[in-house]
């Protein structure tokens, strides 16, 4: 009997299949350092293996003697091509059900998933679109025939095919601070549906691009009588740092407040001056909002931040007891664990808040390279973010 031809899958699929209940073993065939620098995530567990492309040309049969004999065995590589190879070749030495990623790991950087927030039974719609291959969510909001998009990611065309399957047209793209980690979609859906460009002129200036400026306790609304959307000044992050209240029920909080922690301070080299500003914006704005306001931020650290419903998002009242950001009743003392939970932020950064201001002109495929792997955006360094938020709480 012939033995079954690999196949492709999309990285929507992937991510659909381990959102679910995974029964396969996925195979990266990126070198062992990319490899520890990014690989893929999701909420579910899974087997999830390396073995360099290399080595199956070194050593075919030592390489396939090192995966599972019997299983489900799905491939991801760089671009595609390598994915495809060993695929080939698993399935001439045994293996039966052998699949390998479409585009490579690229394409899962840019995949989104989309999860309503809104009952089903609300006025308007929001979904939380969640980028598993950055950790970072953006938010489509939709109310009769029109929509806004806030903090879009360069996959610009998932938003208006969802906005166009409810029969809403995208009219403003609005960004919550100038991002570093990613390269935002706001001028390609601006280009692609006239949508205005929303943003804070401090996080902007000399931007090679037209915008409109939002200012603080500015209200943003449809034409149609939709929900208000507050804008409210929350500097930290960035200088320009802007969360959006939306129907007074749902913050979008961007890069401000996490579930789990604060945004990073020290992206614009300014971590002593910005520090001030972050918990100024935590102990004074947003610290006297409602406990009942639903807090949505820009980007997560972990997946079990996630609620049931696969969504991240949290009352506020609940982040104040468990957010250590709010764990700290004095300036100094904020500072301080700001200062011991950093890392290097990646040297690409700085070329992203230039592309993102307009002034580097880059192509898809130096986008797709400039975009891969997973934000450094929080004030953690993924490990004393618990043993700080201790010895803060005993110690004030």
């Amino acid at each position: 009997m012939a033995a079954k031809a690999p196949f492709s899958y999309t990285a929507e699929q992937l991510f659909d299949w381990i959102a679910g209940k995974p029964d396969f073993v996925l195979l990266d065939v990126r070198n062992e350092k990319e490899f520890a620098n990014w690989y893929v995530e999701g909420p579910s567990f899974f087997p999830y293996i390396n073995i360099p492309y290399f080595n199956f040309m070194e050593d075919l049969q030592e390489s396939i003697n090192m995966i599972p004999a019997g299983e489900k065995i799905r491939i991801v590589c760089s671009k595609e091509g390598s994915a495809k190879y060993v695929a080939e070749q698993l399935t001439a030495n045994g293996f039966d059900d052998v699949g390998y990623l479409q585009g490579g790991i690229v394409s899962w950087g840019n995949v989104l998933a989309a999860r309503l927030v809104t009952p089903a039974s609300a006025p308007y719609s929001l979904y939380q679109m969640i980028r598993p291959g950055k950790a970072s969510c953006s938010y489509l909001l939709i109310s009769g025939p029109e929509a806004m998009v806030f903090d879009p990611s360069r996959n610009v065309d998932f938003y208006i095919r969802l906005a166009a399957g409810k029969g809403a047209q995208i009219v403003r793209t609005c960004e919550t601070h100038r991002q570093a980690d990613y390269i935002s979609g706001s001028l390609r859906m601006a280009e692609k549906t006239g949508a205005a460009i929303m943003v804070k002129k401090e996080d902007f200036l000399g931007a090679d691009f037209v915008f409109n400026q939002v200012e603080d306790g500015q209200i943003l609304s449809f034409t149609n009588n939709g929900p208000q959307i507050k804008v409210i000044h929350t500097p930290g992050h960035t200088i320009g740092s802007t969360s959006y209240l939306i129907d007074g029920k749902y913050l979008l909080s961007g890069d401000t407040v996490f579930i789990n922690t604060a945004g990073r301070p020290d992206l614009g080299g300014k971590s002593e001056e910005w520090s001030r500003f972050l918990y100024l914006t935590l102990t004074l704005k947003i610290r006297n909002l409602s406990d009942d306001i639903l807090i949505l931020p820009g980007h997560y650290t972990a997946w079990d931040e996630a609620n049931a419903d696969g969504i991240f998002m949290d009352t506020l009242g609940d982040l104040r007891k468990k957010n250590i950001a709010f764990h700290f009743s004095t300036e100094h003392k904020f500072a301080e664990f700001i200062k011991a939970n950093l890392r290097p932020q990646p040297a690409v950064y700085a070329q992203i808040r230039r592309v993102n201001g307009g002034w580097l002109k880059v192509d898809d495929e130096e986008a797709d390279v400039m975009d891969l792997g997973k934000n450094e955006c929080g004030a953690s360094n993924y490990g004393k973010v618990g043993v700080s938020a201790e010895k803060n709480r005993t110690s004030d």
